[in-house]
């Protein structure tokens, strides 16, 4: 059954803020033909949630103007950036962009750190050819519904050869439940290059409900290597809905570190398409629920190059009365010899009525391969506890200690020391410790 979604503009409307906001006319027939799709396709099919049972009315409405970049960060947010001159960041704030500064050395060797619409103005040849070219209107109303209603968003391009050592970071701060929050986030890694980013989403004070559907394609070219932080902060008020995508080509590298840490009901899935010969793909991610939270999260591997490898690892942690749906899908296709996929899902539950599901699934096409998964559910291990408290340790503070080891490999790997510290006192807050 189809849900039949309430959108924030009719077709003529969306074409007149298109063309207000100064958008290309290719980009303007992009949003047309996606929204034609949205009314059209289903909700996607998740493995043991019903989307159609989730309020995803409220999207808000567009604005014909954009606010003015002020280069005055939100009080809310100034604890989350590095401020110092030589930082890439670009923050956003209801979608409109209020800072943004690129180190000039990055500038002068090509490199494109940017608003999205922007982008699509000053380098519409190569925004057009990458962008929904992962994530595709046609695949479900959730896509179409973001390629006709996408909102703001980045465009980081590396230009062949270069290396960026220093992190570039986003932030996407949503205070209003009016307007659309539907960034887009669009990386092109050329060939051999190297690059880090992080982003964080961030909801303070909504107002209303509102329903947040974003996406993020990464192009990971010939040789690249490309590293993709993300935490996700949404109160409880806001539904997420997010899919992330990289397309990996010849020899080239993409590693997800994924903290999906919001209030309110959330699905989301990380992909990663091993086109290429000997490309690779990491995933680590985790999540923790509260209240009566339903997330459902997917990782998943894709594998079409010989000698590609996957790695994928999941952690949750559900308390209260919060339930989680976590599929782990390693695909090899036939052709691709001597892939690797491995994946790790596991579910640590906190109370009686907390629920978690983990579903590891290998799909294999090809004889000459390497594949393994490992999933498992179940409560703190009291004798793990007993051994600590042995030791002198409080209870409280023992289960503290399991669980931040459980959660570990993915804090750490966060690249930005600000990032990773807000992810600690995240988990900290909503494990009510």
């Amino acid at each position: 059954m189809t849900t039949q979604t309430v959108l924030p503009v009719e077709a003529e409307q969306l074409k007149k803020i298109s063309a207000k906001r100064g958008e290309p006319a290719w980009l303007t027939d992009n949003r047309s033909r996606a929204l034609q799709l949205a009314a059209e396709l289903e909700l996607p099919k998740l493995e043991k949630t019903r989307l159609d049972r989730w309020d995803l009315n409220n999207y808000g409405g567009l604005s014909e103007v954009r606010q003015e970049k002020s280069q005055q960060l939100p009080e809310s947010i100034t604890s989350l950036v590095d401020l110092t001159e030589q930082s890439n960041l670009l923050v956003q704030r209801n979608s409109d962009t209020v800072f943004t500064r690129l180190a000039p050395e990055l500038a002068a060797q090509g490199v494109i750190f940017t608003d999205l619409e922007t982008a699509a103005r000053e380098h519409g040849d190569l925004v057009q050819k990458y962008l929904h070219a992962a994530v595709k209107p046609e695949e479900n109303q959730l896509t179409a519904l973001h390629a006709a209603l996408w909102n703001g968003g980045v465009f980081l391009y590396v230009p062949k050869n270069v290396e960026i050592e220093a992190p570039l970071q986003s932030i996407f701060l949503l205070d209003e439940a009016e307007a659309v929050f539907a960034p887009h986030v669009l990386i092109v890694a050329e060939a051999n290059s190297k690059v880090t980013y992080a982003d964080n989403y961030i909801s303070v004070n909504l107002g209303g409900k509102i329903v947040h559907n974003g996406s993020a394609e990464v192009f990971v070219n010939q040789g690249a290597k490309v590293q993709f932080a993300t935490v996700h902060h949404l109160g409880e008020h806001a539904t997420d809905l997010t899919f992330r995508r990289a397309i990996v080509e010849n020899d080239g590298s993409i590693e997800w570190i994924v903290g999906e840490m919001n209030g309110g009901d959330a699905a989301s899935e990380t992909l990663s398409i091993l086109k290429g010969n000997g490309s690779s793909s990491d995933v680590k991610a985790i999540a923790v629920g509260s209240g009566s939270q339903r997330l459902n999260y997917t990782t998943k591997a894709v594998h079409y190059g010989k000698s590609s490898s996957s790695q994928m690892i999941t952690r949750a942690v559900m308390r209260e009365s919060a339930t989680a749906i976590i599929n782990g899908i390693t695909k090899i296709e036939k052709g691709a010899t001597k892939a690797d996929g491995q994946q790790t899902e596991k579910v640590l539950m906190l109370s009686p009525k907390a629920r978690g599901d983990a579903n590891p699934i290998l799909l294999i096409d090809e004889d000459d391969v390497t594949a393994g998964h490992a999933a498992s559910v179940g409560q703190v291990n009291p004798e793990q506890i007993y051994y600590l408290m042995s030791r002198g340790i409080s209870r409280a503070e023992a289960e503290r200690l399991i669980i931040y080891g459980f959660l570990a490999p993915v804090v750490s790997d966060i690249p930005l020391e600000p990032l990773q510290k807000q992810l600690q006192a995240l988990v900290e807050r909503k494990l009510g410790q």
